[in-house]
């Protein structure tokens, strides 16, 4: 947004030099990118970020510029308007049975009053309110088109903007001092004695001012007479109703237009304007039809003629949000003491109205051209930006010593440095997916789904409600890069609706396929990954992470496996059906996927870590070889044989797993190794014995196993 110094001292009187004004504008959030000294005139060019489409004009940032110097906007108000050169007019609202939002104006010295603004009809239809909630329109007639007064010309010309005549040059004069765009039709090029607001007719051509022809669609917004489209409704006119020297009589418009309507026909026509660059950002109903009147008042005083009719359709008044304001918790979040009378004078400066609620509450009244003011926090950071942020004192803040990873965020990135450790390689896959694949893996659930409105691809036509069928798709695409084993992982959210509206939860996602190579001393090893290599790999993170009451249990198949923390039921690993993978169309290997849910995970995860000393007694380990059934688990065993070996058996592990000709069918063989010691003295076989028989006699009564 470029703007001028001395434009400005025509709203708000200055006394500080361009370049203090420039740091100060910069302080308070309107960064001054470049200023230039220019025809006698400095130019600020100033980057307005977009919750601001107030400060897209000369009067925006000189109400700004009042707030930060302290000084008051001259002579302004949304009820009345005093020109610099001093001519001023009201704004008087009649209502009849058919119209109840004709404006008629007295003007003076150039309006020819109430009987001549009654001279003509013209009828505006809307076709939808939300594309369009206002739309104000005015009849010059009379007009000389020429060229523009100097100063007029002088002003557009330092912002960057080329002169083409003296209507044109007076809605864009408009446009960059209000930050409302206008057009004006040549009147006696308009077909028919009507205005329509509507969607674009599928094939419908345009020709727009810049000489392009242009195809349409019902997405883009238009104005149209009773035979077409005459302009892109808030991007561009039509070539064939533009102003030109032959001229005589006008339409000038002034309107709101949607915002995201006015993006789209703009994206999709390519065509860039300073009228869609400021509709997209929303423009103040409050001042639509006041600066069409300064339009026409201006036009008047450049081109002559009269303005002989004025109508609008829309909404004019618009409610304005009221919001508390806390005193207390205004210097709470700054941690400075403002005063009241203070605060309500940086709010006032800005025009926010402010009336006493309590000793401790304002209550602030929104104006029209603050959209992006909704809570609370905004009015302490509008109080804080023009109070200046040099005036908050520097503080230390405190830092208390902390040990352990606490916050969500690090516990994330831990998870994901023990698992690149263990030799996973991190996915990051889209958050949307395809409705179907979710069904391929008989994981769709309708009412839990949350669907997409305006879906970009049927790929991306859901939130995904898993991470599963993601992993599993990128493990199909690396295998047809001709890779032949893949271990990945992801850590990202999912969502459903089933508890609530909206439900997220992180999860992490792992994914294996193909053959493991490992060069050892006794050679080349390939090792097929399968379940156990996810459980072996869920194991190692459980124990870095400090879980310590994790189980796992298998379904009778044995191609899943649920796994538990705390007793409660965190996730699932399992092998891919192959009906899955014929969908995935991958042949001729196995899939193992594994998901859990981390914000489950996270009660159990206990990072305090404790260090005992080194044994001083050495243990003496005795082996235990068994036969058993298959479907008898060797957590179970594991689990048992620990507790009643307390306190001597320290270690229990598996030695050896067996199958073969010595082996019945269905039948396992182990051979189990416990490790016996004391932290007091070196045990006898007189204190093993005992403890080592009870043990077997545990395997072979509680589980049935034979001892070999």
């Amino acid at each position: 947004m470029k703007v001028t110094y001395n434009w400005l001292k025509d709203f708000v009187e200055i006394k500080i030099r361009p370049q203090a004004l420039a740091q100060k504008l910069t302080m308070a959030g309107l960064e001054v990118t470049s200023l230039e000294k220019e025809a006698g005139d400095f130019i600020f060019e100033i980057e307005v970020t977009s919750n601001r489409p107030d400060c897209l004009s000369v009067m925006g940032i000189a109400r700004e510029v009042a707030a930060i110097t302290n000084t008051k906007l001259r002579a302004y108000s949304v009820e009345r308007i005093a020109y610099s050169q001093k001519i001023a007019y009201s704004v008087e609202r009649i209502a009849d049975s058919k119209n109840k939002s004709i404006l008629y104006a007295k003007r003076y010295p150039c309006l020819a009053g109430r009987q001549a603004l009654n001279a003509e009809t013209l009828k505006i239809e809307i076709e939808a309110k939300k594309d369009c909630p206002l739309y104000t329109a005015k009849i010059i007639r009379g007009v000389k088109v020429g060229p523009s007064p100097d100063w007029l010309k002088a002003r557009l010309e330092l912002l960057a903007c080329r002169s083409v005549n003296n209507i044109v040059d007076a809605t864009n004069y408009i446009l960059f001092e209000r930050g409302e765009p206008l057009h004006a039709f040549d009147l006696d090029k308009l077909n028919g004695n009507a205005i329509f607001v509507r969607r674009a007719k599928t094939g419908e051509k345009i020709t727009n001012i810049d000489g392009e022809q242009r195809t349409l669609s019902p997405d883009i917004l238009v104005i149209a007479d009773e035979e077409g489209p005459v302009a892109v409704a808030g991007v561009m006119g039509s070539k064939d109703t533009e102003v030109t020297k032959s001229t005589k009589n006008i339409l000038l418009e002034a309107a709101a237009f949607n915002p995201i309507v006015v993006r789209r026909g703009r994206r999709d026509l390519g065509i860039q304007s300073d009228s869609s660059y400021r509709f997209e950002r929303g423009v103040n109903l409050e001042i639509v039809d006041i600066a069409s009147w300064q339009a026409a008042e201006l036009i008047q005083k450049s081109a002559g003629g009269s303005c002989v009719f004025a109508k609008s359709s829309g909404a004019i008044k618009t409610k304005r949000k009221s919001i508390i304001l806390e005193l207390s918790a205004v210097n709470k979040t700054l941690g400075i003491n403002i005063p009241a009378p203070k605060i309500k004078k940086i709010l006032s400066s800005l025009e926010f109205k402010t009336r006493i609620k309590t000793k401790n509450q304002f209550i602030v009244e929104i104006p029209g051209h603050r959209p992006d003011v909704t809570l609370e926090i905004d009015l302490i950071e509008e109080i804080a930006r023009i109070y200046g942020y040099d005036f908050v004192p520097k503080t230390k803040p405190t830092v208390k010593p902390q040990v352990s990873v606490g916050e969500t965020k690090d516990i994330v990135s831990l998870i994901k440095n023990i698992l690149v450790g263990l030799g996973l390689n991190e996915v990051i896959t889209y958050s949307l997916m395809d409705k179907d694949l979710l069904r391929d893996f008989g994981m769709y659930q309708g009412p839990e789904v949350i669907e997409i409105l305006n879906p970009l691809s049927k790929e991306q036509e859901i939130l995904r409600p898993r991470l599963i069928p993601s992993l599993a798709a990128c493990v199909a695409y690396n295998l047809n890069q001709k890779q032949d084993y893949i271990n990945i992982f992801e850590i990202s959210k999912v969502f459903s609706q089933s508890k609530a509206p909206t439900q997220e939860e992180l999860s992490l996602g792992i994914a294996l396929c193909g053959i493991k190579s490992l060069l050892l001393e006794q050679g080349l090893i390939k090792d097929p990954v399968g379940l156990l290599h996810l459980k072996g790999i869920l194991e190692a993170l459980f124990t870095q992470l400090g879980v310590s009451k994790y189980d796992f249990n298998t379904d009778d198949k044995a191609s899943s496996i649920t796994i538990y923390a705390g007793g409660e039921k965190i996730g699932l690993m399992a092998k891919l059906e192959k009906s899955v993978l014929d969908k995935l169309d991958i042949k001729n290997k196995d899939v193992f996927v594994l998901e859990l849910s981390l914000d489950r995970l996270l009660f159990y995860i206990n990072l305090n870590k404790k260090f005992s000393h080194l044994p001083v007694y050495p243990g003496i380990s005795r082996d235990i070889s068994l036969i058993l059934k298959d479907e008898i688990l060797l957590g179970d065993i594991l689990k048992a044989i620990r507790e009643e070996g307390k306190p001597l058996l320290k270690q229990a592990a598996v030695l050896d797993y067996y199958k073969g000709k010595q082996i019945p069918s269905g039948f396992k063989g182990l051979t189990l190794s416990c490790l016996y010691r004391s932290d007091e003295r070196t045990l006898t076989e007189a204190e093993i014995n005992p403890v080592h028989s009870l043990i077997c006699k545990i395997l072979a009564d509680r589980f049935g196993s034979r001892i070999r």
